[in-house]
């Protein structure tokens, strides 16, 4: 599914998808992104994340998830709320939570096949680490396809949605907003590049937080599967 094509309520003006084919980079989220949210990866990601809290500040698992989640809410991302507050080192946090099952992440001949097609730079832009990220892009068949990932330690460990790491992202790999597209699965993470001037495309899922921030931003493009319309973009569907 995709947005109407022509201005938004904001006055942007959405470009339709013969001008998309031709933008000159792309910008991709990693998780519930590039592979369906259905792989529920992030349940054991959640996990891991309850017992490295619980174990570092001697909690039960349950006050452990409250944490857990109040910091993400507060902070963009758990690691990030427990460095400030408890001046976490995060890369054995890192390590830990993202040593997870990839095995519900089936290769994606769709997916290979509509980026291959898709002409422009291609980055991955996640909030996770790079070495997962590989793994990731390694289960669906599709690393060759990207000329990098911009990851939670380029950050310095500051998420998404922090505006100075899109203008970062930018200054680093010479984009120009104007003519690169961002692809994601969290609402909210949309807004600093639509004030940059990127197009923007939400790949809408039933995870509770994808839906977060998506009233008031400049969303030009929705979609629930990203492989069909990715083809669809390309004309290979």
């Amino acid at each position: 599914m995709a947005s109407p094509h022509g201005a938004t309520p904001t006055g942007r003006h959405t470009p339709d998808l013969a001008t998309l084919a031709a933008a000159e980079a792309w910008v991709f989220d990693l998780d519930n992104t590039l592979y369906p949210a259905s792989c529920n990866l992030f349940a054991q990601v959640d996990e891991r994340m309850r017992g490295f809290i619980a174990d570092l500040l001697d909690l039960d698992l349950d006050a452990a998830y409250r944490l857990q989640k109040q910091y993400f809410r507060d902070y963009g991302t758990t690691l990030r709320g427990l460095m400030d507050r408890h001046d976490l080192d995060p890369v054995p946090y890192l390590e830990h939570v993202h040593a997870i099952d990839l095995s519900p992440v089936a290769p994606s001949p769709a997916l290979d096949g509509a980026l291959r097609l898709l002409s422009g730079r291609k980055i991955v832009f996640t909030n996770a680490s790079a070495d997962y990220a590989g793994r990731v892009l390694d289960r669906l068949g599709v690393r060759g396809h990207f000329e990098a990932v911009y990851d939670i330690v380029d950050a310095d460990y500051r998420p998404k949605p922090d505006p100075r790491i899109y203008d970062d992202l930018v200054a680093r790999y010479g984009l120009t907003p104007q003519r690169t597209v961002m692809v994601e699965d969290i609402a909210r993470n949309l807004a600093p590049a639509a004030a940059l001037g990127m197009t923007t495309v939400w790949v809408r899922t039933a995870s509770p937080w994808s839906a977060d921030g998506a009233d008031g931003i400049p969303i030009d493009h929705v979609t629930d599967d990203l492989a069909a319309w990715l083809q669809a973009v390309t004309g290979g569907g």
